[in-house]
């Protein structure tokens, strides 16, 4: 009838599986919290279906070691009034299970939802507008975009064959399809023990129609480090301004029988430690006071005082999470560091690399660089007495501008 009233659309629910760590991007940290443009790659993914009006709910999958860091740093970066929307839950050992795990977290009211791989931060608004209209029109949509390269099918480095490419899609997200369906085709993977690589298999699998929808080629899944440098041209940046801070820091301590030598967070063997309040922690205390400049928050003597008993003895790593989330508030993140520790004895080189790899993970950056040298024993530190280390870093944040 003429006068009827429209039918308010059903909400929509947007499962986000970020749980994987993403091995062929050789980064240090999962790759979903690599920065792009400033900001965690997640971060440009959320913001698309966060203000999208249609969107109810968005549930994201984080890997379950990293749910309340990856959540509060997400959240530092978006604006606040768009967090009613998030629910955040661990992942699963596959896939499938992480978005069985977004899907029982979505209120029973969604009924109708959308499945985006985290790792693809340029989905548009109107990719997702042509899926919702899929799911109206069909039950199951997929984003996909035609396979325009000629394609070989190889064995042993030999081609064996040309395929035709004339029905060939190359598959993306969002894959999206109507609750009662993708609740149909769990049930029936669980019943035939399937697999399937993404949605569209599982409810093929069950015997679902799945109808595609055009995607784009710019809506990249990230993988490989080249595609985070061709992600960050791809972005608009008209509207974003960047901020670089750069700071540094200095810190010497004596070597004294009796302690354990900790830098860079590792043990290392030696018959002399560094003595102070805290486990003296020379490289990481250098870190921090340069991490500290560059925000403008004085230095670690103001937050760690050594009068304050809570600290002695204290794991350095664990104040740097401290210095690390004062950058979220900042909303600011480690570019890189470049570190230098003064040292004649002992050879720091074999324990350089654990030293990278744990303070690029707790740093959310792909680089810091260490390096060691001596004073051809002049000074305190060339007769053994001391270690010391210079440490700068450079800071960005990166801003939308009106």
């Amino acid at each position: 009838m003429l006068n009827e009233p429209l039918r308010p659309a059903p909400a929509v629910g947007i499962i986000i599986p970020a749980a994987g760590f993403g091995s062929r991007m050789g980064a240090s940290i999962p790759k979903q919290f690599l920065v792009l443009a400033g900001e965690p790659v997640l971060v440009h993914t959320l913001r698309v279906f966060l203000e999208h009006p249609a969107v109810y709910t968005v549930v994201v999958v984080l890997p379950l070691e990293h749910l309340g860091s990856g959540s509060e740093q997400l959240l530092s970066c978006l604006n606040p009034i768009l967090h009613q929307k998030l629910v955040f839950t661990p992942g699963g050992a596959t896939r499938q299970q992480s978005v069985r795990n977004g899907l029982q977290a979505l209120p029973a009211s969604i009924k109708r939802i959308l499945v985006h791989d985290g790792a693809r931060p340029l989905v548009t608004a109107e990719i997702i507008d042509r899926c919702l209209q899929g799911i109206d029109q069909h039950g199951a949509v997929i984003a996909a975009i035609p396979v325009k390269d000629t394609l070989k099918e190889v064995q042993h480095d030999m081609i064996l064959r040309t395929v035709n490419r004339e029905q060939l899609w190359q598959a993306q997200t969002p894959q999206g399809m109507e609750r009662p369906l993708l609740e149909q085709a769990y049930r029936c993977a669980d019943l035939t023990q399937f697999i399937g690589t993404d949605e569209a298999a599982l409810l093929e699998h069950a015997g679902i129609p799945v109808t595609v929808v055009m995607g784009s080629e710019q809506n990249i899944k990230l993988t490989r480090p080249d595609d985070l440098r061709l992600a960050a041209k791809l972005l608009p940046q008209e509207n974003r301004t960047t901020i670089m801070r750069i700071g540094h820091g200095f810190d010497a301590h004596r070597l004294v029988a009796g302690r354990k030598l900790i830098l860079g967070g590792q043990e290392i063997p030696y018959h002399l430690g560094l003595d102070g309040h805290s486990d003296a922690d020379v490289l990481v205390h250098a870190l921090m006071d340069a991490i500290l400049g560059a925000l403008g928050e004085g230095d670690i003597g103001r937050h760690f005082p050594d009068s304050d008993e809570q600290y002695r003895g204290a794991d350095s790593l664990q104040l740097l999470a401290h210095v690390m989330q004062l950058v979220r508030t900042h909303k600011m993140r480690l570019v890189n560091a470049d570190i230098t520790v003064i040292c004649q004895q002992p050879k720091l080189a074999p324990y350089m690399p654990a030293m990278q790899n744990a303070l690029c993970a707790l740093c959310a950056t792909e680089q810091i660089n260490i390096k060691a040298t001596t004073t051809e024993k002049m000074g305190y530190t060339g007769r053994g007495e001391g270690i010391s280390t210079h440490a700068v870093v450079l800071l960005e944040q990166s801003t939308l501008n009106a």
